[in-house]
């Protein structure tokens, strides 16, 4: 007996009911400022202070956060959709007009976010079409009060 063909589209209609934060992960590749929206960033040890995110391996912006070695998380606030938006584009130069600077470990911080978080690349493990991303954090600050952008139901949403 064959197993039925795993249903793709309802894994991913099944899954969107949990809602995600929304952060940019950014880094430095050949001089230029690269980074990609994350809806799988996550706390993983406060001792010692580890977070992880997943990237598709598909991604064509992930092998050059990958081969930095650091990078640095900035949480999106409920106002910073098209932020959003644009780092989940194939756009050349995502960070054209917006604010940034430099994290203390150099890499790009984005202007507006509630808080970031600084790290260095600890592990990175194979997950099927995904790999997931170890940091060790280095630093860290919150920016802003607000609310979080949350994606959930295949769209943004925001907290009541």
């Amino acid at each position: 007996m064959t197993e039925p063909a795993f249903d793709s589209a309802r894994f991913r209609q099944v899954l969107g009911h949990f809602p995600t934060g929304v952060s940019v992960v950014a880094a430095f590749n050949e001089g230029a400022p690269v980074g990609m929206a994350i809806g799988s960033f996550f706390s993983i040890s406060l001792d010692p202070p580890l977070v992880g995110f997943c990237a598709g391996k598909g991604s064509s912006t992930w092998p050059k956060l990958r081969e930095a070695g650091r990078f640095c998380v900035s949480i999106l606030g409920d106002d910073q959709e098209e932020v959003s938006r644009r780092f989940a584009s194939k756009e050349a130069d995502k960070f054209a007009g917006l604010a940034w600077d430099h994290s203390p470990l150099g890499s790009p911080r984005l202007g507006g976010a509630l808080a970031w978080i600084d790290c260095t690349t600890e592990a990175i493990h194979d997950a099927g079409d995904h790999e997931i991303v170890v940091g060790a954090v280095t630093d860290l600050a919150v920016a802003a009060e607000g609310h979080p952008l949350i994606f959930f139901r295949g769209g943004y949403s925001h907290l009541a």
